[in-house]
């Protein structure tokens, strides 16, 4: 655990950003009837065979629903600072995916990314969130630990510790 202000207010602060990174989006595309990951992964190119399965009719739709819940979920995870180590891990995973999603390898999207894009960023400093325990600075993860709920199931208790 971080033992200083400065430290705990770098952390909420990296914790809060990455929030608002899942979560606007998250809002936009529940609430729009018209989203679809179909124009996203319609141009995968080093990976297209991994990501077409997810674009087909029967699979797109599902797909959708998931990306854009998942979005949402995980930057009210990381706002709240409930379940962070899930949370962060998700979404570490999930730039991961939208990292290979776009590469055309060596580059990823276009000539100025070579190998290395925000998506890696963001899925290590997702990393950083889940293993720091982020969610114990100024969070509900150290309340929901100390509570009744983590003493009464305690395999769930790894989800907040």
């Amino acid at each position: 655990m971080p033992a200083s202000v400065a430290e705990k207010a770098i952390i909420f602060y990296l914790r809060i950003v990455m929030a608002w990174t899942f979560l606007y989006p998250g809002v936009r595309q529940v609430l729009s009837p018209d989203f679809s990951v179909a124009g996203f992964l319609s141009h995968t190119k080093t990976f297209h065979g991994l990501f077409s399965f997810f674009t087909t009719p029967g699979t797109v739709q599902i797909t959708s629903v998931l990306v854009a819940y998942g979005h949402l979920l995980i930057g009210l995870s990381l706002l709240a600072g409930l379940m962070v180590r899930l949370g962060a891990s998700l979404g570490a995973l999930l730039m991961v995916l939208y990292w290979m999603a776009h590469m055309d390898w060596p580059y990823i999207e276009n000539k100025t990314n070579l190998v290395v894009d925000q998506h890696l960023v963001y899925a290590g400093l997702l990393l950083y969130l889940a293993v720091g325990r982020a969610g114990h600075v100024w969070g509900v993860d150290a309340w929901v630990e100390q509570g009744r709920f983590a003493r009464d199931y305690p395999r769930l208790k790894l989800l907040f510790s």
